[in-house]
């Protein structure tokens, strides 16, 4: 079996470079790094590396996070695939856990991602200062080891998943539908249970995610969340991102007629100040 590694990127070249550092610490090296570019100014760009890797790049503006993701996909040759967010820094053991994962189980399988602060692998690093640095996260608890069957497939998050090439493309990938940003991988995750796929946490090595700017609630995505909340709406029978549409509500941003919303004005610059959190999420 063969693994390959899969990450997004829009101008996010500090957090790319420490990916890529923690993919050259890794105990076992990928089959291949796969980089697909959303417009970042300048390209991103992969360096000299002890594995393959390669820059794909797609076009059209805003954040096509459903798309990119499957465009990476299709340029993966591993039987195997570790989909990798670019804030994340996968830990030493990651990619040969995954790897082990999903030679014995046809699943979807989230690893746990820790937490770092603001001065957190900016520079040099080493593994076990980051593991005394970081914090799980509040809501989704992983085992120390092993596997556990999760039943809720709301749970499923992107960040750091890994899936058997041939089941990705089964299920049809990333529904292309959801533009932007908002709801694309919560739908993927049901999608996946309805086809009888079991979502697993991982316990074990995971990754680290990188300390940036966060904004509760994501104003900046405002037209992109409603659009997409109404088509997961209009399919699911029931909202997702809650919190966030319950806030837009509450702001007046967004307004619900007959089980679809309105986006009913912008938000001000004010209004997106005030939202950044400087929590990482």
């Amino acid at each position: 079996m063969s693994l390959s590694v899969l990450t997004i990127v829009k101008n996010r070249a500090g957090h790319l470079a420490q990916l890529i550092e923690g993919l050259r610490r890794s105990g076992a090296a990928p089959f291949e790094l796969v980089v697909v570019d959303m417009g970042s100014d300048p390209p991103a760009a992969v360096g000299e590396l002890p594995f393959p890797a390669r820059v794909v790049r797609i076009y059209g503006g805003g954040l096509p996070l459903a798309a990119a993701r499957n465009a990476a996909a299709r340029a993966a040759s591993g039987d195997q695939l570790l989909f990798l967010d670019v804030d994340c820094i996968p830990m030493r053991g990651l990619v040969n856990a995954i790897a082990d994962a999903l030679a014995a189980n046809d699943a979807l399988i989230c690893a746990h991602v820790r937490y770092l602060g603001p001065q957190d692998a900016r520079g040099d690093w080493q593994e076990a200062e980051l593991l005394d640095r970081s914090a799980g996260h509040p809501e989704r608890r992983f085992p120390a080891h092993g596997m556990r069957q999760v039943e809720n497939a709301g749970l499923f998050w992107s960040l750091v998943f890994g899936i058997r090439r041939k089941r990705f493309f089964a299920l049809g990938g990333f529904d292309e539908a959801f533009t932007g940003y908002g709801a694309e991988d919560t739908d993927f995750g049901f999608r996946a249970r309805k086809a009888g796929l079991p979502l697993l946490f991982m316990g074990g090595p995971g990754a680290f995610h990188q300390h940036h700017d966060n904004f509760e609630p994501p104003l900046q995505h405002l037209e992109d969340i409603v659009r997409n909340a109404n088509i997961f709406r209009a399919r699911w029978d029931f909202w997702p991102m809650e919190g966030w549409l319950t806030a837009f509500q509450t702001l007046g941003l967004v307004s619900c007629c007959q089980d679809r919303l309105r986006v009913e004005r912008r938000p001000t610059d004010e209004e997106i100040v005030r939202a950044c959190t400087g929590y990482t999420a």
